[in-house]
């Protein structure tokens, strides 16, 4: 699931059945969204692969004829080798870590060898023209479970999704998510990047593994959720602040206490980092500070970018 331009993540494969139903490759009596379904699945499926790691499997998705596989950062975790199993073949392909972007929680590994045949590509598709309602199908390979599919809808879009932190889990704060009811189950992770594929995925394989342009809004400061004598959030404290970065030039300080960004109230860090993903760099916001005896101020900054990898 996604930055704008959105990108679908834990999911392998979300896609419109729009203009799907006279297809080549379905029964001719069967139901125009039958017949869609199954020109889908027929459609994409060749491209989805299962990737296992020392502790776990996931998803992936086949993004060139090169042998670049597009997954979260989640799926690879801590790992720099890994195992993958194409459609049709009984025989797992051995990869390679390219590089791996947490903050988006994506990542991109290389196949080792090219198999033949070789894997085939997936089409991605522009996900800005998802409806709310649109039916979507959900591929990949929950609980080990190769090539399964599942359907729904398009719940929402536009969600922020906190994930937590954890061994494996970088703990991203992603923005502009698309919400579906398909079945996701564990093993399905490895989305199907849409636009954000060609944007961090296609950098982390144009340089080396590393993200050149993150397009993510940033200030500039390390914090730590501040909470109050009663043991509540009561905002995201400055910890360290970047020499020359976005709030050093404003002013900001080191103890101060940030309660809001850009009018929305801030908590937690976990907030700050929400109310940050719906933001863009070079935007000036004001930004509220406290200090220890209580006193508050306002300062504008204008945004900088979260650093690349």
């Amino acid at each position: 699931m996604t930055t704008t331009p959105r990108a679908v993540i834990a999911v392998v494969a979300l896609l419109t059945l729009a203009g799907c139903a006279n297809a080549p490759g379905a029964p001719a009596n069967a139901p125009a969204l039958e017949q869609a379904s199954v020109s889908v699945v027929a459609k994409v499926l060749p491209s989805v692969v299962q990737i296992t790691t020392g502790r776990g499997l996931g998803s992936g998705i086949v993004m060139d004829d090169k042998g670049d596989i597009v997954t979260n950062a989640h799926v690879v975790g801590q790992a720099r080798t890994f195992q993958v199993r194409l459609p049709g073949s009984p025989a797992p392909v051995p990869a390679t870590l390219v590089g791996s972007y947490p903050p988006n929680d994506l990542a991109v590994i290389h196949l080792d060898r090219l198999p033949s045949p070789a894997p085939k590509p997936a089409h991605f598709g522009n996900s800005d023209t998802l409806r709310i309602g649109d039916i979507v199908l959900a591929m990949g390979n929950p609980l080990g479970l190769t090539g399964s599919v599942t359907n729904g809808i398009v719940s929402a879009t536009g969600r922020t999704v906190s994930e937590p932190t954890g061994p494996g889990l970088p703990g991203a704060t992603l923005p502009d998510v698309i919400q579906t009811s398909a079945s996701i189950n564990p093993g399905n992770s490895g989305g199907a990047l849409v636009d954000q594929a060609g944007d961090i995925a296609g950098q982390l394989i144009a340089h080396d593994g590393h993200v050149i342009n993150s397009h993510r809004a940033a200030l500039g400061i390390g914090v730590l959720t501040v909470i109050d004598q009663d043991g509540q959030p009561v905002g995201a404290g400055v910890g360290t602040l970047t020499p020359g970065g976005p709030a050093a030039n404003a002013g900001v300080r080191v103890g101060e206490v940030i309660t809001a960004v850009n009018g929305i109230t801030v908590h937690s860090a976990r907030e700050l980092a929400t109310v940050l993903a719906g933001l863009v760099p070079g935007q000036q916001v004001p930004v509220v500070l406290s200090d220890p005896d209580g006193g508050t101020r306002t300062v504008t900054i204008t945004l900088g970018q979260l650093p690349g990898s």
